[in-house]
């Protein structure tokens, strides 16, 4: 089974052995991270969960007189707030791929450590030869990243933070290390007492 996946973040490709290319990245063009593809924002949901697409990859599988064609779409969750989640549709629909996508995420959600709008301390996620920074920022900073990185932070409420990514591009392999790096995180008390500092002077030195 050949994968054929869009250009990755930064310029990086992540080329799958089928060779031609069918990108329908919804985390990277123009600005436009996580747009519906029928040109609409991020789903709103009744339980007051987002949904927005990081990317659609279309799947070659050789089969006895060709090839049979499926996609895959990589689909973040979260409530705005402090829980988010991720997960991966297979279908040989687009629309059902996004929907299988969506439900898997909303299974896998995890809550997010936050001091204010931004994360309590600097923090590394990885996932294969992916690695992501992570900082805490001042108020009003914004955040300072883009594509799946930022989806991530916009729909796990975190409105202020700095992120580097290092390694591969792979959108899967991106999120799955902003994930890891969110689930580190412990309450900024737990943290200074692993120090052996008081909290205010943990929060003090941060910036």
């Amino acid at each position: 089974m050949a994968q054929e996946q869009g250009q990755g973040q930064g310029g990086g490709r992540d080329q799958g052995r089928g060779g031609n290319r069918d990108n329908r990245d919804g985390g990277n063009r123009g600005g436009r991270d996580g747009q519906r593809r029928d040109g609409g924002n991020d789903n709103q949901r009744d339980d007051n969960l987002q949904d927005r697409v990081v990317n659609i990859a279309r799947v070659a599988k050789v089969v006895k007189g060709g090839r049979r064609f499926s996609f895959s779409a990589l689909v973040v969750v979260g409530d705005g707030k402090d829980m988010v989640g991720f997960g991966l549709g297979k279908a040989n629909e687009v629309p059902d791929a996004i929907r299988k996508g969506g439900e898997q995420a909303k299974k896998d959600m995890i809550k997010v450590r936050k001091v204010g709008n931004t994360i309590p301390y600097e923090v590394v996620g990885r996932y294969g030869s992916a690695k992501v920074l992570m900082y805490p920022a001042k108020q009003g900073k914004g955040i300072i990243a883009g594509g799946a990185v930022r989806i991530i932070a916009e729909l796990a409420g975190i409105h202020d933070i700095v992120c580097k990514v290092h390694g591969t591009r792979n959108h899967q392999n991106v999120v799955r290390a902003v994930i890891d790096g969110l689930k580190q995180l412990e309450s900024i008390e737990d943290y200074a007492r692993n120090l052996g500092k008081e909290a205010v002077d943990v929060l003090q030195s941060r910036h």
